[in-house]
């Protein structure tokens, strides 16, 4: 089952893409922003196809906002801009991997990324 905003009509998404994509029961799926250059993990973000056209045409990532139920460009408010280097999908095409060009933070909270505030402890394997 997909979403209304995955299946509207007027959906810009070039129709051999939008066919390959397999999205949530939502209609969304999951976008995560890498830095082009360092292979940083900056964010995760979800897209439907109108999100997914935005940022191929525009050159900066847009994403649908699942709490506030609305797209966002990233940076608009708070001008941590990210210009979209490169879009591939993974091989069962279900995740988006948008490489950018970073500017400023990329986490709401004001880290560089929303994956190092919080770094779990991890056992080394053990000898067998």
């Amino acid at each position: 089952m997909t979403s209304s905003r995955t299946t509207a009509p007027g959906s810009a998404l070039d129709p051999a893409i939008a066919a390959r994509l397999k999205r949530g029961a939502d209609g969304l799926v999951p976008a995560i922003a890498q830095q082009y250059d360092t292979g940083e993990v900056l964010m995760l973000g979800w897209m439907d196809d109108e999100a997914l056209h935005r940022t191929l045409t525009t050159g900066r990532c847009t994403y649908w906002s699942r709490s506030r139920r609305e797209y966002w460009v990233k940076g608009d408010t708070s001008g941590h801009v990210q210009h979209v280097k490169s879009v591939a999908l993974d091989c069962d095409a279900d995740t988006v991997l948008v490489k950018v060009d970073q500017v400023g933070a990329a986490c709401h909270t004001g880290d560089r990324t929303c994956f190092d505030a919080d770094v779990l402890a991890t056992e080394p394997p053990s000898d067998q």
